[in-house]
């Protein structure tokens, strides 16, 4: 969590105690529940606001799917191997040794 582990987690917990003191904790435990479920909510709200808004395109939007790690892993770790790309018109072939590559004036 965080990148925190169990002993860092106790400390925090440990100067809270001090902090704090033991009646306030549960109180405060409490209100910050609140707090996380009504960013959750608010979050939840306006995802589905923005997909209503944009249509149907961004219904089914997941939120991780946005992640770049993610992205990676789907696209690139666990894709299988393609297989390399076969020409589909008579233009489309490889250049021999010496062979000039197509110019389009106009698309410069």
């Amino acid at each position: 969590m965080f990148g925190m582990g169990w002993p860092e987690i106790a400390l925090i917990g440990v100067v809270a105690i001090i902090v704090f003191g033991p009646d306030k904790l549960p109180d405060l435990a409490k209100q910050a529940g609140r707090f996380v479920r009504t960013v959750r909510r608010m979050a939840e709200n306006a995802k589905n606001d923005l997909g209503r808004e944009m249509g149907q395109d961004l219904s089914n939007l997941n939120l991780r799917d946005l992640d770049p790690r993610e992205v990676v892993r789907r696209n690139i770790l666990d894709a299988p191997a393609s297989k390399p790309r076969t020409p589909t018109s008579s233009n489309d072939r490889p250049l021999n040794p010496g062979e000039q590559p197509p110019f389009d004036a106009e698309a410069t």
